[in-house]
């Protein structure tokens, strides 16, 4: 029991730190109420074995404290008794009361030091149980430290963006801003870019995004692309101006390192819906895999064992399948507008291309963050960031100079 007990507080330590590591991402695909069922539901797993430990232990401790340790030596002293009362016995008739007393004294102690080295051997198991509990962890532990050295084990390094100079500070007043939820238009007017700490990206922000119209957003490490998201996305506070935006289900958003829930092949799709979202939507399994075959992912069924496959996603997968997941997870869900931040970056340019396409042709309106310049033809507006607090949103001509690579 107690190996159960280390593995499913693994488990649950497990599913909180994917939450911390993954927090930004879950909350623009708006999955908390997901990630809170999975969470409740490992948690409680932990609980009823927890309970059943203790029940276990209470049961145990009083067989040790009340059966082993006084019963056994009552019954003990009371079946040793029996011989020495029979005073017809041949073998107590030549001895005298001080003998039988002798004797039924040193048998007693004898049947008692017996009874407490049962107890002891009792007590050894259950310790044993501990530790062999804990050595299953360490050996796992071990196990895993030597595939690492023997480089089984590939660390992903992400690497951070730097903290962008501080501009001249202004009064602004968080949640100041006002938004305007509606269909079809992404608009800033008079917005502030601004961190949570105060940081001033860009001071006034002015541009209008209509449906059809892709928009590539490009610029330096730090110059505030994926601020503008977080405002987009509701999870930074907005400082001022006016935003007008569809609400937070028609705005879906596709980061660089896609995240893998936990649950079937079925979940990864559809995330952060259940199969009882999918069956509302009237989506069957058969239009699931056309989403993959969009993305060119279709073998990836029959590859893991079907929709109900349980894996760990985030390891099984790799990089460009993510990201094609991710895709396919984009059509599922079908919004107005989509934020792709470097998402297909691990990717081969003629299933990007083909992707792009698809997302024109469904009618999904595209903010796209990426360096290729093969995806300028795929847009039809540019926002650059130059990092210094000045930006350019035009049309894109045949005239425009493409930078990236």
């Amino acid at each position: 029991m107690t190996i159960i007990e280390q593995k499913y507080e693994g488990e649950y330590r497990y599913v909180n730190s994917r939450l911390i590591t993954n927090s930004e991402e879950i909350a623009f695909y708006n999955g908390n109420v997901r990630e809170k069922q999975t969470i409740h539901k490992t948690f409680r797993k932990l609980v009823e074995h927890l309970h059943n430990f203790i029940l276990f232990r209470f049961s145990m401790g009083f067989i040790d404290t009340i059966i082993a340790k006084y019963l056994a030596t009552v019954v003990g002293y009371l079946v040793v008794s029996r011989p020495f009362l029979n005073l017809s016995d041949p073998r107590h008739q030549n001895s005298t009361h001080a003998e039988l007393l002798e004797d039924y004294y040193q048998s007693g102690r004898m049947l008692l030091r017996m009874s407490q080295a049962l107890g002891r051997i009792v007590l050894a198991g259950r310790e044993m149980t501990r530790l062999a509990g804990f050595t299953a962890r360490i050996t796992e532990l071990m196990q895993v430290l030597k595939d690492l050295n023997s480089g089984k084990y590939q660390r992903t390094m992400v690497s951070q963006e730097k903290d962008a100079d501080k501009m001249q500070a202004l009064p602004l007043i968080p949640g100041s801003g006002e938004i305007i939820n509606t269909d079809n238009l992404i608009k800033f007017d008079h917005v502030p870019l601004v961190t949570p700490n105060g940081d001033v990206l860009i001071q006034d922000l002015n541009f209008e995004v209509r449906s059809g119209a892709n928009v590539l957003i490009c610029g330096p490490n730090g110059c505030g692309k994926s601020s503008l998201f977080r405002v987009l996305g509701e999870l930074w506070p907005l400082f001022g101006g006016r935003l007008t935006k569809p609400v937070r289900g028609k705005l879906f958003y596709v980061p660089q390192r896609p995240y893998m829930t936990l649950g079937t092949l079925r979940d990864q799709v559809i995330y952060p819906d259940t199969l009882e979202d999918q069956r509302k939507k009237g989506i069957s399994d058969q239009v699931l895999k056309e989403y993959l075959d969009n993305v060119q992912l279709g073998q990836i069924l029959e590859r893991e064992g079907g929709w109900d496959s349980v894996q760990d996603w985030m390891d099984v997968l790799s990089g460009g399948e993510k990201q094609r997941m991710a895709m396919a997870r984009l059509f599922y869900h079908k919004p107005q507008f989509a934020i792709l931040d470097e998402c297909t970056s691990a990717v081969s340019v003629d299933v990007e291309g083909y992707i792009y396409s698809h997302c024109r042709k469904v009618g999904i309106t595209l903010f796209t963050v990426s360096h290729r310049k093969s995806l300028w033809k795929h847009h039809d507006f540019y926002l650059h960031m130059d990092g210094r607090g000045n930006y350019e949103f035009k049309k894109i001509t045949e005239d425009t100079v493409e930078f990236g690579s």
